[in-house]
């Protein structure tokens, strides 16, 4: 029997080792808020050796009270926009970003299902956003991956967060 190299996908552990050492050359450290892919981002970061020299945490806040309680996301933010919504990724950014030594911190959220989809935010919606230590302007992204089961959903949030924390 032939042991697992790896959790994840081939391309998935391509990106995560080009964060690493891309991230390690320029000597930026990253910090990870992740709601629906639940700590996958962090996994594949930490499936690289070296990754303890950019990785300095990552906070997997599922539920809107450990957003709020861990991150510091208002709850007017949730009321008014939803946890998946690029006002509520913004703060988990921002809320990392304050609790962490990084330079740059990228939040994820979204509905893999098969429940909490809607009209406005249907299954494969998921939100992306990249905050860089003492930049104004964040960047932030809605991404539809209709078709994907909730594993398909998951992956493809985590190959979009690992391609946002390339410098």
């Amino acid at each position: 029997m032939q042991a697992i190299q790896s959790l994840f996908p081939d391309d998935i552990v391509a990106m995560a080792r080009r964060v690493v050492e891309e991230n390690a050359a320029i000597g930026r450290k990253i910090v990870l808020a992740e709601s629906c892919t639940g700590g996958l981002v962090a996994a594949a970061i930490t499936e690289i050796p070296g990754s303890s020299a950019v990785l300095d945490r990552a906070y997997v806040t599922y539920s809107n009270e450990a957003k709020q309680s861990d991150l510091g996301v208002p709850l007017d933010i949730l009321d008014a926009f939803g946890a998946v919504s690029v006002a509520c990724c913004f703060a988990m950014t921002q809320g990392a970003l304050e609790r962490s030594e990084a330079d740059v911190a990228v939040a994820v959220s979204g509905i893999a299902g098969p429940d909490g989809a809607t009209d406005l935010k249907p299954l494969g919606t998921v939100v992306f956003a990249k905050a860089i230590r003492g930049e104004e302007k964040p960047d932030a992204d809605e991404r539809l991956f209709a078709g994907e089961n909730r594993c398909g959903v998951r992956l493809q949030a985590t190959l979009c967060a690992l391609e946002l924390l390339l410098p």
